[in-house]
């Protein structure tokens, strides 16, 4: 089981207010789970391949590259926009 202040430092760090009662209940779960954890490192898994992805996905990202915009789009968006300064003012995306 976990100390005290080693239950008083994790709820710090969780940013937690607990009681008397709670610090002792909570410790002794975080010792349960802690116990468990070092059961399951015990098991052999030096047969099993590391999965590092299970759903096959590659990137999906384009490359970022600069594209100019052709002169009548830029045209006739300064025409039919608000201008603020020399940009386009546009609606706000949330």
């Amino acid at each position: 089981m976990l100390d005290t202040k080693e239950v008083k430092h994790i709820a710090d760090l969780a940013r937690l207010e607990l009681s008397a009662a709670e610090e002792k209940n909570y410790g002794t779960q975080l010792a349960a789970i802690l116990d468990y954890i070092d059961l399951l490192n015990e098991a052999d898994t030096s047969s099993v391949a590391p999965t590092i992805q299970v759903g096959q996905l590659s990137n999906v990202w384009r490359s970022d590259e600069a594209v100019s915009w052709p002169e009548d789009e830029i045209e006739m968006s300064l025409n039919s926009s608000e201008l603020e300064g020399r940009q386009i003012k546009v609606k706000r995306v949330l």
